[in-house]
């Protein structure tokens, strides 16, 4: 009796199961309804020969019956300079693509063009189009990317097939430390702003020779890649007050990947490198921005000067650990902002000579947890028995400030000379749990190191995320400068009222975000 009973339940289930493993359904063409979620799509900037980040958007059957598409094609099909995958499956043409209904499917796009296959100029728009279907069910997506012509530099392989390399010294065991690298020729060392370069490992300025960057030059980076100035070097970037918000005349130094989603990454690259013995740099209207570290000026022998530079109306921002990385330097700043690290957005250490006037110096991390203040000064190295003197740190009429409560630390060592000052300027130092309160370093009532300071006023910059640090009008900077010794005009080229305001920006009305 149980047979009896099971056996017409087996044989439905059967018949069930044949019935979901057929392979015919019944699949309509196509009638033109398909649905997009770009309606054009924008790669973003390439470099000539460099090959772009993958771009997708969504092709969806909005309608109840399943569908074949006759056909997805690029227009120009196997010439054109562009690169398709649907659902991850590599072509130029498909034909008879299936899509359930009320059902999506991706389409990826990626390019690599060598601008000289289509023009001589320095930069076009390549254009394509992808297809679907034809006649008059036909739908197209519009692809559109800006193609730049740049300047390669990058180290050079020897007839083994071995990359030239650039030596730093030797380690413990006198072995010998060395970097991916190149020496730039004497006709590399004036960069114009006729076409970006684009580096690869470290270009590195010649002893005794001078790198000149011309006014609106753009120097792109590869990963682990950077900027050297070797022993009795010069660099000398001669930036300008742009006259509009495209900067044209500014130097920018930053990561080789143009894409949006890009454009505020830190740790791009490694960043601008003043070894000891280089000397006489000035970096003016500069932006240095994405870096591992944007500035390093290093030097461990403390019987040396250190390299020296001259800052002004630049921009160092966006660096994964310091911003700006100082040993034994002698450092001129004016007009400069230096904002967002992961450490420190200035460490000044063992020693040196620093003056510092209408600078803004803030951190506002927000990319993992940051323990350092936005500026550190010291004349020693943590760790280490190293100490140099302190022959003078003076900052005047500047923002110290950030998302901690302590943004500026003064790290001495006794014994040794500490010399520093800070005058008509705005801190971030709010002790709350007195963790300082017996060290006389941070004597804020005695005038002759601290003069004219406020603290813990919000300076209300415009916006930390984006990096614009505009000051609004009740900005808690407004007005505190010294009138004789303030910048004539800020780093935008705005004169100075008679009553001028302490950091890199004089205030306006702002709409704080």
């Amino acid at each position: 009796m149980i047979k009896y009973k099971i056996l017409p339940l087996l044989l439905v289930l059967f018949i069930a199961i044949l019935s979901s493993c057929r392979n015919d359904f019944e699949f309509e063409p196509s009638s033109g309804d398909l649905g997009f979620s770009q309606d054009t799509v924008f790669l973003d900037t390439v470099f000539s020969n460099i090959g772009s980040s993958t771009r997708t958007f969504k092709v969806y059957n909005r309608s109840s019956n399943d569908i074949v598409i006759p056909r997805v094609a690029l227009r120009q099909g196997n010439d054109s300079r562009y690169r398709l995958a649907l659902d991850g499956v590599p072509g130029q043409i498909f034909e008879n693509v299936e899509l359930l209904a009320n059902d999506s499917l991706f389409v990826f796009i990626e390019t690599t063009i060598d601008i000289e296959d289509f023009t001589n100029s320095k930069e076009f728009l390549y254009e394509d189009v992808i297809e679907f279907d034809s006649g008059n069910n036909l739908q197209v997506v519009p692809l559109i990317t800006l193609v730049k012509d740049a300047i390669f530099l990058f180290p050079e392989r020897d007839a083994n097939g071995i990359t030239e390399t650039l030596l730093l010294g030797v380690d413990e065991d006198n072995n010998e430390i060395r970097i991916s690298g190149f020496f730039l020729d004497d006709n590399e060392l004036t960069m114009t702003n006729e076409k970006p370069y684009v580096i690869y490992g470290f270009a590195a300025v010649p002893l005794g020779k001078t790198l000149t960057i011309d006014a609106g030059a753009r120097v792109f980076f590869h990963a682990n890649s950077g900027l050297i100035a070797a022993n009795e070097s010069t660099i000398k970037a001669n930036g300008s007050l742009s006259a509009s918000d495209a900067l044209e005349s500014e130097i920018i130094f930053e990561g080789d990947r143009l894409d949006t989603s890009f454009s505020n990454i830190p740790g791009q690259w490694f960043g601008v490198w003043l070894t000891d013995g280089s000397q006489d740099h000035e970096f003016a209207y500069t932006t240095i921005k994405n870096a591992s570290i944007g500035l390093i000026m290093d030097n461990f022998n403390p019987n040396s000067n250190g390299a020296t530079l001259k800052m002004n109306n630049s921009k160092i921002f966006n660096s994964s650990t310091i911003g700006l990385l100082a040993t034994t330097a002698n450092i001129n700043l004016e007009n400069t902002v230096i904002h967002n690290a992961g450490q420190s957005a200035m460490i000044a250490r063992l020693g040196g000579s620093y003056k510092l006037n209408n600078c803004t110096i803030s951190n506002y991390w927000r990319n993992g947890i940051r323990q350092d203040p936005a500026l550190v000064v010291s004349n020693t190295i943590p760790n280490t028995e190293l100490t140099a003197p302190l022959e003078s740190f003076d900052f005047n009429n500047g923002i110290i400030y950030g998302n901690r409560d302590i943004e500026l630390l003064l790290a001495p060592v006794e014994q040794t000379s500490f010399n520093y000052r800070f005058s008509n300027s705005l801190l971030r130092f709010n002790d709350r749990f007195n963790d300082f309160e017996e060290s006389s370093f941070y004597d804020f009532a005695d005038t002759s190191i601290f003069n004219n300071i406020i603290l813990n006023e919000e300076p209300l910059f415009e916006n930390t995320r984006l990096n614009i640090l505009r000051i609004d009008n009740n900005s808690g900077a407004n007005a505190i400068a010294s009138p004789s010794t303030a910048t004539q005009f800020d780093i935008e080229g705005i004169f100075r009222s008679s009553s001028p305001d302490a950091g890199a920006y004089e205030s306006t009305d702002l709409e704080i975000e």
